[in-house]
């Protein structure tokens, strides 16, 4: 199946075209069809699957096809203007009235979110989107629902300040979309997203998508949407083909430094991703990579929004070759370089280990997922090729070797365990013929 095939709207086609994309991921397939026909949707789905494509898509089909009232377009007056002929600060005389509202869990997420939409609306006549997120300064915050944006993106607690201040206006909302729903739940959302909900039209189309659609999750789904149909992507063979995944164990500290060490300087790596449990931990580890001659920066919650923009920056221009980060990181950040991802600590969380090594092998490309493993951390691993119904293969470095054998570690029964006979990690899968859309 085409673009083409599921029938988007001209500019959308010419839009996707330009980036170089043709054909759909699984969950594009899936989803878009079925939210253009106006169904609210469920969607269960690997990272790096296509997912922001999947929502964003159908919207600005929507949006092409109706027309915005003339009511809800800025007002001609909007901008006033100062001495010397200096614009103001624009101003919304009244409020914001977006057509489609995206709610996300981390600033980063939302930054990916709004530029994709941007890319694909790039051929659409004034359709614009925007982030409203917390860090940012609420003159410029001011400014961007100024332009009454088609789309708005954003982060729950920064969106109620401006809803309850009467910045923003959901008479209008078409489309309402919860993105890594299970995400905001865990970091304590649902009274925000529940106040949001309550302020937009019952008409409204409601897509929700998370790693699990029980619990929690399914509770509040199945409030907030109707006669919702399931779409569940449970692609653990595509979720994991393009990344080849190796486990190192280590005796102590330093002996996990001087492997870090030696497998950073692969000339094979493009640009890195590692994965620290602290923030403490991740600028420690950025200051002694720098010193031993490596390129590295941190990202993680501690710093200043402006100074994790400028870090991600650096790193898509190719700046930046190592990234040393937090979990914070795991989700929504999209470099195509990255062909390396290192657990120097292994996830608390069995998904997070998944949302981690999803960082690499975006849309079919190849990646390496590498994993730093003290003997004491067998149960931690055994937890994840549970959940990922794979077995993660054993390496051993010449002259980095453990004092203690991988082969000393049990097998169980019946369920995914060592591999010990293997040394070399598996084949990578190449890619497809077609280039799909997984890292939007």
């Amino acid at each position: 199946m085409t673009f083409a095939e599921i029938g988007l709207h001209p500019a959308l086609l010419a839009a996707l075209a330009d980036c170089g994309y043709s054909q759909p991921t699984s969950v594009q397939q899936q989803a878009i069809p079925a939210a253009l026909a106006g169904n609210d949707l469920l969607v269960s789905s690997p990272t790096g699957s296509g997912k922001t494509a999947a929502f964003v898509l159908p919207a600005l089909n929507l949006i092409a096809s109706e027309q915005r009232p003339q009511s809800a377009k800025a007002p001609a007056h909007s901008t006033n203007t100062l001495r010397r002929g200096r614009p103001a600060t624009r101003r919304p005389c009244t409020p914001a009235q977006p057509r489609m509202l995206v709610l996300t869990p981390t600033r980063e997420l939302a930054l990916q979110v709004t530029a994709a939409s941007d890319r694909y609306a790039v051929r659409l006549r004034q359709v614009n989107a925007v982030a409203i997120l917390g860090g940012m300064p609420y003159a410029k915050q001011m400014e961007l629902l100024a332009r009454n944006p088609e789309i708005l993106v954003a982060t729950p607690g920064r969106l109620i300040d401006h809803l309850n201040s009467g910045k923003i206006d959901f008479s209008l909302l078409r489309v309402l979309v919860l993105d890594e729903a299970d995400r905001m739940l865990d970091m304590g959302f649902i009274e925000d997203i529940e106040t949001i909900v309550g302020a937009t039209p019952t008409t409204r189309q409601t897509l929700l998508f998370s790693a699990t659609l029980e619990g929690t999750v399914g509770e509040l789904a199945q409030r907030m949407t109707r006669c919702a149909l399931r779409i569940r992507v449970d692609a653990v063979a595509d979720r994991h083909e393009p990344i080849e995944q190796r486990m190192h164990f280590v005796d102590d500290q330093a002996h996990k430094n001087r492997l870090l060490d030696f497998l950073l300087r692969d000339a094979a790596i493009g640009q890195a991703l590692v994965f620290t449990a602290t923030r403490r931990d991740a600028d420690l580890l950025t200051d002694r990579l720098n010193l031993a001659g490596l390129n590295a920066a941190a990202l993680h919650g501690d710093m200043h929004q402006g100074a994790r923009n400028r870090t991600l920056a650096a790193m898509r221009r190719g700046q930046v070759r190592i990234l040393v980060a937090t979990d914070v990181a795991a989700r929504g950040i999209d470099v195509p370089a990255i062909t390396h991802v290192f657990n120097y600590d292994l996830p608390k969380f069995a998904e997070d280990y998944v949302h981690r090594i999803g960082r690499t092998g975006r849309a079919g490309r190849s990646g390496l997922a590498i994993s730093l493993v003290h003997h004491g951390e067998r149960f931690n691993v055994r937890k994840i090729e549970r959940f990922t119904r794979q077995t993660i293969p054993v390496s051993i470095v010449a002259g980095h070797e453990p004092t203690r054998q991988a082969s000393t570690a049990p097998r169980p029964t019946g369920k995914p365990g060592w591999n010990k006979a293997s040394k070399a990690a598996p084949g990578r899968t190449r890619p497809g013929a077609g280039r799909s859309i997984a890292a939007a």
